[in-house]
């Protein structure tokens, strides 16, 4: 649908719209790299239906190994930092695995078009204090190569998170 890369913000905004305007309730989000296991989808489907959460983010964190080292070290951090901006424990924010209810996605002030779609989101949803769950997801060993370009990617995540600092104020402890 879009004539050039956008980003991985600006596609799943694109597509999450269309399956709203379809009428689906829910979709699937997963990332292009084979990380995924599609198997996994009746665990979400079952952890929203006994939550009642609104969203549900897959949870690669009990088998973090098999992730490549720097991705595992940058997910733990941003998942630490999250986590302290939003009082409770996030064990995986960055991963792309995830069951969103579109109503209530459509409804949350989303504007990010590249890589930190997953932190806003998850953020957006915990603003609005709609239901988060995790739930644990196998992960693939090496697929294709991600499109995360980490120097970039990083910049463009630390400038959304200063700008959340400043509307939300600092961390909690």
């Amino acid at each position: 649908m879009h004539g050039k890369n956008c980003g991985k913000g600006a596609a799943l905004r694109t597509g999450l719209s269309l399956a709203k305007k379809q009428g689906f309730e829910w979709a699937f989000t997963l990332d292009g790299d084979g990380q995924h296991a599609p198997e996994d989808i009746p665990a979400f489907l079952c952890c929203a239906g006994q939550t009642g959460a609104l969203l549900v983010v897959g949870n690669r964190m009990h088998n973090a190994r098999a992730m490549p080292w720097l991705r595992r070290q940058a997910n733990s951090w941003m998942s630490r930092q999250l986590s302290r901006r939003a009082g409770t424990h996030l064990p995986d924010t960055q991963c792309g695995f995830r069951l969103i209810h579109l109503e209530t996605w459509g409804r949350l002030p989303l504007h990010r078009e590249h890589f930190e779609v997953e932190s806003e989101t998850l953020m957006a949803f915990l603003a609005a204090k709609c239901p988060v769950a995790f739930v644990p997801i196998r992960v693939i060993g090496r697929g294709p190569r991600s499109h995360i370009r980490p120097v970039a990617d990083s910049w463009r995540w630390w400038r959304w998170w200063r700008a959340t600092t400043r509307a939300w104020g600092p961390c909690k402890n």
